[in-house]
């Protein structure tokens, strides 16, 4: 029994040899892995910066918006008090 499995050890010794990581590959992975970070950072930087300048635009929108809003109101007020005023002074 044991030549057989020593026979079929060194058959698959043959047909399927072991791969041994050497440095050439390790290297070649780190590159490969460098290279990938090299091109996606700038992407995800810029994504990042894009989506946090849209964020304070639109906080900027929203506070403008709220500002002419007030700005409506306060100009209604202003006139119905110098009407208010032009009419009192006449009858006065």
């Amino acid at each position: 029994m044991s030549e057989k499995t020593e026979l079929l050890d060194e058959i698959d010794l043959v047909i399927n040899p072991k791969k041994k990581v050497d440095a050439n590959y390790l290297l070649y992975v780190l590159l490969s892995i460098v290279f990938v970070c090299v091109i996606l950072f700038p992407k995800i930087y810029i994504q990042q910066q894009i989506y946090f300048i849209s964020r304070d635009i639109s906080k900027l929108k929203s506070e403008y918006d709220t500002l002419k809003e007030e700005n409506r109101l306060i100009k209604g007020s202003v006139e119905s008090i110098r009407y208010k005023n032009q009419i009192l002074d006449t009858l006065f």
